[in-house]
């Protein structure tokens, strides 16, 4: 039987209030306005610089009782959170075959009182808490999709301190702690003023091509704000995109025998050189740019000049230029390893290559002084968790950040290691203050009806 938070008896709120407090209070030169009241213009926690007028309302949200209480709770039953990461992680969801994991988390969603959740026609699975007046509306997404074919073993196990399973991390601990926050919202009644929308959400890992998240912020243009919690830790925010182009190149030829027909050209020579080619392009360091041939096709057999030839290309970059640069290197590339094979043998036999799109990330960027990052730096600080940095990097933030929506990426707490691999692990040291982070981040960009008015900037 699932236990539900209500089932809780928190004791000790006042002594977990002297801590949230604490920490809150000695988060840098925080300590000093929140104490004095003293009209600082800024202030700073890790490297994010922060408004005082943002400190003022965020204050508000941690001092409130109700959400201390919610906090506690959170705290004591992080075992429970960690028994259903467990269960998620053993349903398998391999890219566009999410359905059954997505089935469970509908009813997981609607258990925890989003009554009308449903699932949409990509297949994210979508709940909306509404809140109590002319709020934003905000955003909460983990994905639903692992990168493990559906034959892969996903049974848990326990060692040495640690759960073993592929996907346990990226991003069963996401979709776990989005649950944990619906749960803890519905169960202590806490009214936002803005509308909070709760995605489990298809397509984020590799051919997935952000699929889940597209939909949504075609569907849902009115979204202000948008939260991604993918996989584990709690030492930075994402406020960066980094872009991705993909590419199929396909070589064509009329193949013939090896011997008889010696002197045609070969398609799979030609997607040879054109590899070699790529291979010796340089790019830049800053901005990070980057590229890899990471799988290969084609041919009949070993006797066979061959007919057809594949191969993926992986691009990236922090800067769209850059980028784009890179991708009309490749196919110039290319193009040249088809001239040279199509030369080799007097154009015996043309080969062609097409270029198939099949994987296309945006590049953006959430500004640092944005409210919705000030505030994620609060949460940090309000559970004790130095934040570190922020980073750069492809998850399902990059939509919204191309288009100009405020959205980061966080993570769900505790730590792991292995991600994408099947030794892939999550350890549950302090791993509740993921979920609190996400608690404290969620209410002070709704606002608390009665306590604080919302930090998300309505579009």
């Amino acid at each position: 039987m699932r236990m539900t938070v209500r089932a809780m008896k928190i004791r000790s709120t006042s002594a977990f209030s002297r801590r949230v407090t604490r920490s809150l209070y000695t988060a840098g030169a925080v300590s000093h306005f929140l104490i004095t009241g003293a009209a600082l213009a800024q202030t700073s926690i890790g490297p994010v610089v922060i408004d005082s007028p943002v400190v003022a309302q965020f204050q508000g949200v941690v001092s409130a009782p109700r959400v201390i209480e919610a906090l506690a709770a959170i705290e004591h039953n992080e075992p429970e959170t960690i028994a259903e990461q467990i269960r998620l992680t053993e349903i398998p969801a391999p890219p566009f075959m999410e359905e059954v994991r997505a089935q469970y988390y509908l009813e997981q969603m609607r258990g925890r009182g989003l009554t009308d959740a449903y699932i949409d026609t990509e297949g994210n699975v979508i709940g909306v808490r509404r809140g109590t007046g002319d709020g934003p509306l905000l955003a909460i997404a983990a994905h639903l999709d692992t990168v493990f074919p559906i034959e892969t073993d996903v049974t848990v196990e326990f060692r040495d301190g640690r759960y073993y399973a592929p996907g346990i991390s990226d991003d069963g601990r996401g979709l776990t702690v989005l649950l944990t926050l619906i749960e803890t919202l519905d169960t202590y009644a806490i009214p936002t003023v803005g509308d909070i929308m709760f995605i489990g959400n298809v397509g984020e890992e590799g051919l997935g091509d952000l699929r889940g998240i597209k939909a949504i912020f075609r569907d849902h243009p009115e979204i202000d704000g948008f939260i991604s919690i993918d996989g584990s830790g709690l030492s930075g925010i994402t406020t960066g995109a980094t872009g991705s182009r993909r590419f199929e190149f396909i070589f064509t030829g009329p193949g013939g025998h090896s011997f008889s027909a010696f002197g045609l050209a070969s398609a799979i020579h030609a997607m040879g050189r054109a590899i070699t080619k790529i291979g010796d392009l340089e790019t830049p360091l800053d901005p990070k740019t980057t590229f890899t041939v990471g799988t290969v096709r084609g041919g009949t057999s070993v006797n066979s000049i061959a007919a057809d030839a594949v191969f993926e290309l992986d691009m990236r970059s922090n800067s769209a230029d850059e980028l784009a640069k890179l991708e009309q290197r490749a196919k110039s590339a290319a193009l040249e390893g088809v001239a040279e094979e199509n030369a080799r043998w007097n154009n015996n036999g043309e080969i062609t290559v097409e270029f198939r799109l099949v994987g296309d990330r945006p590049v953006g960027s959430t500004p640092v002084d944005d409210p919705l990052v000030q505030t994620a730096a609060l949460a940090f600080a309000a559970v004790d968790s130095d934040l570190q940095e922020l980073r750069t990097s492809s998850t399902d933030s990059n939509i919204p950040m191309s288009m100009g929506i405020p959205a980061i990426t966080i993570t769900g707490g505790g730590s792991a290691g292995g991600s994408h691999s099947p030794e892939e692990w999550f350890s549950p040291e302090n791993s509740h203050f993921g979920p609190q982070l996400a608690l404290l981040l969620s209410l002070g960009l709704a606002g608390v009806e009665g306590v604080s008015a919302p930090l998300l900037n309505r579009r």
